[in-house]
Protein backbone atom coordinates (compact mmCIF):
# COMPACT_ATOMS: atom_id res chain seq x y z
CA UNK A 1 0.00 0.00 0.00
CA UNK A 2 1.49 3.34 -1.03
CA UNK A 3 1.74 6.37 1.21
CA UNK A 4 -1.25 8.17 -0.30
CA UNK A 5 -3.55 5.18 0.17
CA UNK A 6 -2.39 4.83 3.78
CA UNK A 7 -3.16 8.51 4.43
CA UNK A 8 -6.61 8.20 2.87
CA UNK A 9 -7.32 5.06 4.89
CA UNK A 10 -6.26 6.85 8.05
CA UNK A 11 -8.48 9.84 7.25
CA UNK A 12 -11.51 7.62 6.62
CA UNK A 13 -10.85 5.81 9.89
CA UNK A 14 -10.55 9.15 11.66
CA UNK A 15 -13.89 10.32 10.22
CA UNK A 16 -15.56 7.03 11.15
CA UNK A 17 -14.32 7.27 14.73
CA UNK A 18 -15.46 10.88 14.90
CA UNK A 19 -18.92 9.85 13.74
CA UNK A 20 -19.12 7.17 16.42
CA UNK A 21 -17.94 9.55 19.13
CA UNK A 22 -20.21 12.40 18.04
CA UNK A 23 -23.87 11.30 17.94
CA UNK A 24 -24.99 14.43 16.09
CA UNK A 25 -23.94 12.99 12.71
CA UNK A 26 -25.84 9.77 13.37
CA UNK A 27 -28.85 11.82 14.46
CA UNK A 28 -28.77 13.85 11.24
CA UNK A 29 -28.44 10.70 9.12
CA UNK A 30 -31.00 8.44 10.79
CA UNK A 31 -33.16 10.22 13.37
CA UNK A 32 -33.77 13.48 11.46
CA UNK A 33 -35.11 11.79 8.28
CA UNK A 34 -37.31 9.44 10.31
CA UNK A 35 -38.77 12.24 12.45
CA UNK A 36 -39.36 14.59 9.50
CA UNK A 37 -40.89 11.81 7.40
CA UNK A 38 -43.26 10.86 10.22
CA UNK A 39 -44.26 14.49 10.85
CA UNK A 40 -44.72 15.42 7.20
CA UNK A 41 -46.11 12.05 6.17
CA UNK A 42 -48.93 12.22 8.70
CA UNK A 43 -49.29 16.01 8.66
CA UNK A 44 -49.14 16.85 4.94
CA UNK A 45 -52.17 15.68 2.99
CA UNK A 46 -54.02 16.92 -0.06
CA UNK A 47 -57.11 14.91 0.85
CA UNK A 48 -60.11 16.61 2.44
CA UNK A 49 -61.37 14.58 5.38
CA UNK A 50 -64.19 15.22 7.87
CA UNK A 51 -65.60 18.07 5.76
CA UNK A 52 -68.36 19.87 7.63
CA UNK A 53 -71.12 19.88 5.01
CA UNK A 54 -74.45 21.57 5.52
CA UNK A 55 -77.64 19.96 4.24
CA UNK A 56 -80.64 22.15 3.40
CA UNK A 57 -83.86 20.29 2.55
CA UNK A 58 -86.74 22.66 1.79
CA UNK A 59 -89.36 19.93 1.31
CA UNK A 60 -88.80 16.56 3.07
CA UNK A 61 -89.36 13.53 0.89
CA UNK A 62 -88.20 9.96 0.52
CA UNK A 63 -85.85 10.93 -2.31
CA UNK A 64 -84.34 13.79 -0.33
CA UNK A 65 -83.93 11.53 2.70
CA UNK A 66 -82.10 8.88 0.65
CA UNK A 67 -79.77 11.48 -0.87
CA UNK A 68 -78.92 13.07 2.49
CA UNK A 69 -78.33 9.54 3.84
CA UNK A 70 -75.80 9.06 1.05
CA UNK A 71 -73.88 12.12 2.27
CA UNK A 72 -74.01 10.85 5.85
CA UNK A 73 -72.57 7.50 4.79
CA UNK A 74 -69.65 9.13 3.01
CA UNK A 75 -66.35 8.92 4.93
CA UNK A 76 -65.49 12.45 3.80
CA UNK A 77 -68.39 14.44 5.26
CA UNK A 78 -69.64 15.47 8.68
CA UNK A 79 -73.16 16.62 7.75
CA UNK A 80 -75.07 19.34 9.59
CA UNK A 81 -78.74 20.03 8.89
CA UNK A 82 -80.14 23.54 8.33
CA UNK A 83 -83.74 24.60 7.97
CA UNK A 84 -83.13 27.04 5.11
CA UNK A 85 -80.43 28.33 2.80
CA UNK A 86 -80.09 31.63 4.69
CA UNK A 87 -78.90 30.01 7.93
CA UNK A 88 -76.56 27.75 5.95
CA UNK A 89 -75.05 30.77 4.20
CA UNK A 90 -74.50 32.42 7.58
CA UNK A 91 -72.78 29.29 8.88
CA UNK A 92 -70.60 29.20 5.75
CA UNK A 93 -69.61 32.84 6.23
CA UNK A 94 -68.83 32.22 9.91
CA UNK A 95 -66.59 29.26 9.04
CA UNK A 96 -68.75 26.71 10.90
CA UNK A 97 -69.20 24.67 7.71
CA UNK A 98 -67.08 24.35 4.58
CA UNK A 99 -70.01 24.09 2.19
CA UNK A 100 -73.65 23.12 1.93
CA UNK A 101 -75.98 21.24 -0.40
CA UNK A 102 -79.35 22.84 -1.14
CA UNK A 103 -82.30 20.65 -2.13
CA UNK A 104 -85.10 22.93 -3.26
CA UNK A 105 -88.80 22.29 -2.74
CA UNK A 106 -89.27 20.92 -6.28
CA UNK A 107 -86.55 18.28 -5.89
CA UNK A 108 -88.91 15.33 -5.40
CA UNK A 109 -91.36 16.52 -8.11
CA UNK A 110 -88.63 16.79 -10.72
CA UNK A 111 -87.32 13.37 -9.79
CA UNK A 112 -90.75 11.69 -9.96
CA UNK A 113 -91.41 13.39 -13.32
CA UNK A 114 -88.33 11.73 -14.80
CA UNK A 115 -86.27 14.91 -14.92
CA UNK A 116 -82.76 15.36 -13.59
CA UNK A 117 -83.26 17.49 -10.49
CA UNK A 118 -80.78 20.28 -9.87
CA UNK A 119 -79.14 20.60 -6.49
CA UNK A 120 -77.36 23.68 -5.26
CA UNK A 121 -73.79 23.41 -3.95
CA UNK A 122 -72.10 26.27 -2.14
CA UNK A 123 -68.45 25.85 -1.15
CA UNK A 124 -65.97 28.08 0.67
CA UNK A 125 -63.46 28.90 -2.07
CA UNK A 126 -60.81 30.49 0.17
CA UNK A 127 -58.67 27.40 -0.38
CA UNK A 128 -59.22 26.73 -4.09
CA UNK A 129 -57.71 23.24 -3.98
CA UNK A 130 -59.84 22.22 -1.01
CA UNK A 131 -62.92 23.65 -2.71
CA UNK A 132 -62.31 21.56 -5.83
CA UNK A 133 -61.84 18.44 -3.72
CA UNK A 134 -65.12 19.05 -1.85
CA UNK A 135 -66.89 19.63 -5.16
CA UNK A 136 -65.58 16.31 -6.48
CA UNK A 137 -66.63 14.47 -3.32
CA UNK A 138 -70.16 15.88 -3.57
CA UNK A 139 -70.27 14.94 -7.25
CA UNK A 140 -69.14 11.43 -6.36
CA UNK A 141 -71.88 11.02 -3.75
CA UNK A 142 -74.46 12.39 -6.18
CA UNK A 143 -73.33 9.94 -8.89
CA UNK A 144 -73.45 6.96 -6.53
CA UNK A 145 -76.92 7.93 -5.34
CA UNK A 146 -78.14 8.44 -8.91
CA UNK A 147 -76.87 5.00 -9.91
CA UNK A 148 -78.85 3.45 -7.06
CA UNK A 149 -82.11 5.00 -8.24
CA UNK A 150 -84.07 2.73 -10.57
CA UNK A 151 -86.27 4.48 -13.08
CA UNK A 152 -85.63 7.84 -11.44
CA UNK A 153 -84.03 9.41 -14.49
CA UNK A 154 -83.50 8.79 -18.16
CA UNK A 155 -80.58 6.43 -18.80
CA UNK A 156 -77.42 8.11 -19.94
CA UNK A 157 -76.41 7.34 -23.54
CA UNK A 158 -72.82 6.75 -22.50
CA UNK A 159 -71.74 4.80 -19.42
CA UNK A 160 -68.50 6.23 -18.09
CA UNK A 161 -66.26 3.77 -16.24
CA UNK A 162 -63.18 5.63 -14.96
CA UNK A 163 -59.90 3.83 -14.48
CA UNK A 164 -57.22 5.49 -12.37
CA UNK A 165 -53.68 4.36 -13.06
CA UNK A 166 -50.68 4.26 -10.70
CA UNK A 167 -52.66 5.42 -7.62
CA UNK A 168 -56.04 3.66 -7.84
CA UNK A 169 -56.92 4.51 -4.23
CA UNK A 170 -56.33 8.21 -5.03
CA UNK A 171 -54.41 8.63 -1.78
CA UNK A 172 -52.40 11.82 -1.66
CA UNK A 173 -50.06 10.15 0.82
CA UNK A 174 -48.89 7.68 -1.83
CA UNK A 175 -47.97 10.66 -4.00
CA UNK A 176 -46.50 12.85 -1.26
CA UNK A 177 -44.35 10.41 0.73
CA UNK A 178 -41.89 9.63 -2.11
CA UNK A 179 -41.46 13.36 -2.68
CA UNK A 180 -40.98 13.88 1.05
CA UNK A 181 -38.10 11.40 0.99
CA UNK A 182 -36.33 13.47 -1.67
CA UNK A 183 -36.90 16.75 0.18
CA UNK A 184 -35.74 15.36 3.51
CA UNK A 185 -32.69 13.64 2.06
CA UNK A 186 -31.72 16.92 0.36
CA UNK A 187 -31.52 18.61 3.74
CA UNK A 188 -29.89 15.61 5.41
CA UNK A 189 -27.15 15.24 2.80
CA UNK A 190 -26.28 18.94 2.84
CA UNK A 191 -26.26 19.12 6.65
CA UNK A 192 -24.08 16.03 7.03
CA UNK A 193 -21.11 17.64 5.32
CA UNK A 194 -21.81 21.35 5.87
CA UNK A 195 -22.29 21.22 9.64
CA UNK A 196 -19.65 18.60 10.32
CA UNK A 197 -16.90 20.41 8.43
CA UNK A 198 -17.97 23.75 9.89
CA UNK A 199 -17.69 22.18 13.33
CA UNK A 200 -14.15 21.06 12.51
CA UNK A 201 -13.25 24.65 11.61
CA UNK A 202 -14.69 25.84 14.92
CA UNK A 203 -12.81 23.21 16.93
CA UNK A 204 -9.53 23.76 15.10
CA UNK A 205 -9.17 20.18 13.82
CA UNK A 206 -9.31 21.36 10.21
CA UNK A 207 -6.29 23.61 10.79
CA UNK A 208 -4.43 20.60 12.14
CA UNK A 209 -5.13 18.72 8.91
CA UNK A 210 -4.01 21.68 6.82
CA UNK A 211 -0.46 21.64 8.17
CA UNK A 212 0.06 17.97 7.29
CA UNK A 213 1.09 16.41 3.97
CA UNK A 214 -2.53 15.41 3.31
CA UNK A 215 -3.88 16.94 0.11
CA UNK A 216 -7.24 18.68 -0.15
CA UNK A 217 -8.35 15.97 -2.55
CA UNK A 218 -7.77 13.34 0.11
CA UNK A 219 -9.58 15.41 2.73
CA UNK A 220 -12.66 15.71 0.52
CA UNK A 221 -12.73 11.99 -0.28
CA UNK A 222 -12.38 11.12 3.40
CA UNK A 223 -15.36 13.36 4.14
CA UNK A 224 -17.49 11.95 1.35
CA UNK A 225 -17.18 8.20 1.96
CA UNK A 226 -18.32 7.95 5.63
CA UNK A 227 -21.12 10.49 5.24
CA UNK A 228 -22.24 8.92 1.97
CA UNK A 229 -22.70 5.64 3.84
CA UNK A 230 -24.54 7.45 6.63
CA UNK A 231 -26.81 9.20 4.17
CA UNK A 232 -27.61 5.98 2.34
CA UNK A 233 -28.45 4.41 5.70
CA UNK A 234 -30.92 7.22 6.30
CA UNK A 235 -32.34 6.62 2.84
CA UNK A 236 -32.93 2.95 3.66
CA UNK A 237 -34.72 3.94 6.89
CA UNK A 238 -36.93 6.39 4.98
CA UNK A 239 -37.88 3.84 2.32
CA UNK A 240 -38.71 1.23 4.98
CA UNK A 241 -40.95 3.73 6.80
CA UNK A 242 -42.67 4.65 3.55
CA UNK A 243 -43.38 1.03 2.61
CA UNK A 244 -44.18 -0.48 6.01
CA UNK A 245 -45.76 2.36 7.98
CA UNK A 246 -47.42 4.45 5.27
CA UNK A 247 -48.16 1.52 2.96
CA UNK A 248 -46.75 3.19 -0.15
CA UNK A 249 -46.18 0.51 -2.82
CA UNK A 250 -42.69 0.15 -4.30
CA UNK A 251 -43.40 -1.11 -7.81
CA UNK A 252 -40.02 -0.32 -9.35
CA UNK A 253 -36.60 -1.93 -9.09
CA UNK A 254 -34.83 -1.52 -5.71
CA UNK A 255 -31.51 -1.55 -7.58
CA UNK A 256 -32.56 1.43 -9.70
CA UNK A 257 -33.77 3.14 -6.54
CA UNK A 258 -30.38 2.52 -4.93
CA UNK A 259 -28.56 3.93 -7.96
CA UNK A 260 -30.74 7.04 -8.04
CA UNK A 261 -30.34 7.53 -4.29
CA UNK A 262 -26.55 7.19 -4.59
CA UNK A 263 -26.32 9.86 -7.30
CA UNK A 264 -28.66 12.15 -5.40
CA UNK A 265 -26.74 11.68 -2.16
CA UNK A 266 -23.47 12.55 -3.94
CA UNK A 267 -25.09 15.71 -5.28
CA UNK A 268 -26.42 16.63 -1.82
CA UNK A 269 -23.08 15.96 -0.15
CA UNK A 270 -21.40 18.03 -2.86
CA UNK A 271 -23.75 20.92 -2.04
CA UNK A 272 -22.81 20.53 1.61
CA UNK A 273 -19.10 20.62 0.78
CA UNK A 274 -19.58 23.82 -1.21
CA UNK A 275 -21.49 25.37 1.69
CA UNK A 276 -18.77 24.36 4.13
CA UNK A 277 -16.16 26.25 2.11
CA UNK A 278 -18.25 29.42 2.35
CA UNK A 279 -19.38 29.18 5.97
CA UNK A 280 -16.98 28.02 8.66
CA UNK A 281 -19.57 28.51 11.41
CA UNK A 282 -22.16 25.84 12.19
CA UNK A 283 -25.05 28.26 12.61
CA UNK A 284 -24.31 30.04 9.34
CA UNK A 285 -23.76 26.74 7.54
CA UNK A 286 -27.10 25.43 8.81
CA UNK A 287 -28.96 28.54 7.67
CA UNK A 288 -27.35 28.45 4.23
CA UNK A 289 -28.15 24.73 3.89
CA UNK A 290 -31.85 25.31 4.69
CA UNK A 291 -32.16 28.30 2.35
CA UNK A 292 -30.26 26.84 -0.60
CA UNK A 293 -31.27 23.18 -0.40
CA UNK A 294 -34.39 22.49 1.68
CA UNK A 295 -36.58 25.40 0.59
CA UNK A 296 -35.88 25.04 -3.17
CA UNK A 297 -36.42 21.29 -2.87
CA UNK A 298 -39.74 21.84 -1.09
CA UNK A 299 -41.07 24.50 -3.45
CA UNK A 300 -39.41 23.94 -6.83
CA UNK A 301 -39.07 20.15 -7.11
CA UNK A 302 -42.63 19.36 -8.14
CA UNK A 303 -43.16 17.71 -4.76
CA UNK A 304 -46.33 19.74 -4.08
CA UNK A 305 -46.54 22.42 -6.76
CA UNK A 306 -46.82 21.34 -10.39
CA UNK A 307 -43.78 22.60 -12.31
CA UNK A 308 -45.72 22.93 -15.57
CA UNK A 309 -48.05 25.40 -13.85
CA UNK A 310 -45.18 27.70 -12.87
CA UNK A 311 -44.13 30.72 -14.96
CA UNK A 312 -41.48 29.87 -17.61
CA UNK A 313 -38.64 31.72 -15.80
CA UNK A 314 -39.34 29.74 -12.61
CA UNK A 315 -39.46 26.52 -14.61
CA UNK A 316 -35.95 27.26 -15.84
CA UNK A 317 -34.76 27.73 -12.25
CA UNK A 318 -36.11 24.28 -11.30
CA UNK A 319 -33.57 22.65 -13.62
CA UNK A 320 -30.78 23.46 -11.16
CA UNK A 321 -32.64 21.88 -8.24
CA UNK A 322 -31.41 18.30 -7.85
CA UNK A 323 -34.51 17.28 -5.91
CA UNK A 324 -36.62 17.87 -9.03
CA UNK A 325 -35.06 14.86 -10.75
CA UNK A 326 -35.05 12.67 -7.64
CA UNK A 327 -38.72 13.41 -6.91
CA UNK A 328 -39.63 12.34 -10.45
CA UNK A 329 -37.64 9.11 -10.11
CA UNK A 330 -39.08 8.26 -6.69
CA UNK A 331 -42.70 8.88 -7.67
CA UNK A 332 -42.21 6.80 -10.81
CA UNK A 333 -40.52 3.89 -9.03
CA UNK A 334 -42.99 3.84 -6.16
CA UNK A 335 -46.24 4.30 -8.07
CA UNK A 336 -45.68 3.26 -11.68
CA UNK A 337 -42.63 1.00 -11.75
CA UNK A 338 -39.32 1.19 -13.61
CA UNK A 339 -40.39 3.38 -16.52
CA UNK A 340 -37.07 3.89 -18.29
CA UNK A 341 -38.28 6.78 -20.42
CA UNK A 342 -38.74 8.72 -17.18
CA UNK A 343 -35.96 7.23 -15.07
CA UNK A 344 -33.02 7.44 -17.48
CA UNK A 345 -33.15 11.20 -18.26
CA UNK A 346 -33.46 11.99 -14.57
CA UNK A 347 -30.62 9.63 -13.66
CA UNK A 348 -28.44 11.38 -16.21
CA UNK A 349 -29.39 14.78 -14.77
CA UNK A 350 -28.53 13.61 -11.25
CA UNK A 351 -25.16 12.29 -12.44
CA UNK A 352 -24.39 15.64 -14.06
CA UNK A 353 -25.41 17.57 -10.94
CA UNK A 354 -23.36 15.29 -8.68
CA UNK A 355 -20.31 15.82 -10.91
CA UNK A 356 -20.89 19.59 -11.00
CA UNK A 357 -21.28 20.04 -7.25
CA UNK A 358 -18.35 17.78 -6.39
CA UNK A 359 -16.26 19.53 -9.04
CA UNK A 360 -17.15 22.96 -7.66
CA UNK A 361 -16.36 21.76 -4.14
CA UNK A 362 -12.92 20.64 -5.31
CA UNK A 363 -12.28 23.93 -7.15
CA UNK A 364 -13.24 26.20 -4.26
CA UNK A 365 -11.56 24.09 -1.58
CA UNK A 366 -8.05 25.33 -0.90
CA UNK A 367 -5.51 24.09 1.57
CA UNK A 368 -5.08 27.37 3.35
CA UNK A 369 -6.17 28.88 6.62
CA UNK A 370 -7.58 32.21 5.33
Amino acid sequence: MNERAMRLRGLIRKESLQILRDPSSIAIAFILPAVLLLLFGFGVSLDARHVTLGLVVEQPSAAAASLTAQFRQSPYFVPQEFSNAGTAQTALADGRIEGFVWLRANFARQLSAGHDPAIGLFVNGTDANNARIIENYVQQSWTIWGAQQTGSANPAPIAVQPRIWFNPAVRSRDYLVPGLIAVIMTLTGALLTALVIAREWERGTMEALMVTKISMHEILISKLIPYFLLGMGGMVVSVLIAVTLFGVPLRGSPLVLGLAASLFMLASLGMGLVISTVAKNQFVAGQIAIITTFLPAFILSGFIFDISSMPPPIQLVTHIVAARYFVSILQTLFLAGTVWSVVLPNLFALAVMAAVFLGVARLVARKRLD
